[in-house]
């Protein structure tokens, strides 16, 4: 089986996570969409929304499952037998930061990420905007999922 977990903190999911999500079911047996929890950060929403947010997206579709996780990626990927780590690039900035993160994880471990663009159309997108115009009043309603417009 060809396991792949998409991490993120996903504070909240936007229309750009969901697109590399759908994308990546074709290439993948099992996509575990893995909250990772920070103690330090500051989250505009709770886990339980977050998680929500993201199990109500997926709800159809048997190939996602959604779980939380502290601490380094790979002792996840390793804990829920995934080989490999879905992330998903918007820009150059995206790409140097993933791959810095990237060649960290392999010598880390014998885990592969997978690289996939955010379609054109949403690669302007992230959560910091999203969470941004939320906290202005502004319509962030084609910014995220359905799921999410329920604030």
């Amino acid at each position: 089986m060809r396991r792949a977990i998409f991490p993120g903190s996903f504070d909240p999911l936007t229309l750009g996570h969901s697109d590399i999500i759908q994308r990546g079911i074709t290439l993948f047996d099992e996509i575990i969409i893995s909250i990772g929890v920070n103690a330090d950060k500051k989250y505009m929403f709770s886990l339980e929304q977050r998680m929500k947010f993201i199990e109500d997206a997926f709800k159809d579709e048997p190939k996602i499952k959604v779980l939380t996780y502290q601490g380094l990626t790979v002792d996840f990927c390793k804990k829920v037998n995934a080989q490999f780590i879905l992330r998903g690039l918007r820009n150059p900035g995206d790409f140097e930061f993933e791959k810095a993160i990237a060649h960290t994880n392999r010598k880390l471990s014998e885990i592969e990420t997978v690289f996939l663009l955010t379609s054109s159309g949403k690669s302007y997108i992230s959560s910091s905007i999203v969470r941004d115009v939320i906290r202005n009043g502004g319509d962030y309603t084609s910014l995220v999922p359905d799921t999410v417009r329920t604030l």
